[in-house]
């Protein structure tokens, strides 16, 4: 007969498949229901498909979600969690990767934002920050006004558009260029829809989840208290909604 010390049953509860399995299903449950505040007592695909509106992440594995549901109600017996079948290790290794996104997901600010964040003062004329964005290559640059405050954002599309629209008039190209300030420019358009603000804390899956939300969404400003009157510490645009995708599918 051979005997088991301490270390020898740790070890195999470690290797134990189908122990790694619920405990990362109970900790995706727990996360889902104390997250959104739904009943301890909702269905796990229920608490899914209720979550799927409000979280990145649980939508894109909605499908994956709600078939360990069931394969959870497979592998035990009753209420007990007395186990009678071991899921596959893909299946383990798949749902720890989520378990991992939805309990401790990466921040925006440390692996998606640009730090660099270039901003021009709303008393620029339209040549000056044309001529700012044609150097800087960036397409979206933050405009602030005297309180330091952010007011809109500059987007080279929109300068064009709004460019080739005066021209169209019979407007002269000096008088856009040198007469039109940037803050004239903003204020006639629904800026505010364009931009948001965040806290340094914002999550790679919250902002997915802006962009997703508001498809004319051009930036996500990160502050450190998500307040327009604070320093930017990064900005995130729609360009980088495939860099956050891709950090997603590789944490």
């Amino acid at each position: 007969m051979i005997e088991l010390n301490e270390n020898d049953i740790t070890d195999n509860v470690k290797k134990s498949n189908s122990m790694r399995f619920l405990n990362s299903f109970n900790n995706i449950d727990y996360a889902i229901k104390t997250r959104y505040n739904f009943n301890r007592s909702m269905g796990f695909s229920e608490a899914v498909r209720k979550a799927v509106a409000f979280n990145y992440t649980i939508r894109k594995y909605e499908d994956e979600l709600i078939g360990y549901g069931r394969l959870r109600n497979a592998i035990v017996h009753g209420n007990d969690d007395y186990v009678i079948a071991e899921p596959h290790i893909d299946v383990v290794e798949k749902i720890e990767k989520i378990e991992e996104l939805l309990t401790t997901p990466p921040r925006a600010l440390d692996v998606a934002a640009r730090h660099d964040v270039l901003s021009v003062h709303c008393s620029k004329s339209m040549r000056e920050v044309i001529m700012l964005i044609a150097s800087s290559t960036y397409s979206n640059i933050p405009v602030f006004n005297d309180d330091n405050e952010i007011i809109g954002i500059a987007n080279s599309q929109k300068i064009l558009d709004a460019f080739g629209k005066y021209l169209l008039t019979g407007g002269k190209e000096s008088s856009f260029l040198d007469s039109v300030k940037i803050e004239d420019f903003v204020s006639e358009i629904e800026n505010s829809n364009y931009y948001a603000f965040a806290n340094k804390e914002i999550t790679v899956e919250q902002a997915l989840a802006l962009f997703h939300q508001n498809p004319k969404l051009l930036a996500v400003l990160i502050t450190p208290h998500g307040g327009i009157k604070e320093r930017p510490l990064g900005i995130i645009t729609g360009v980088d909604v495939l860099k956050m995708n891709k950090i997603l599918e590789n944490y």
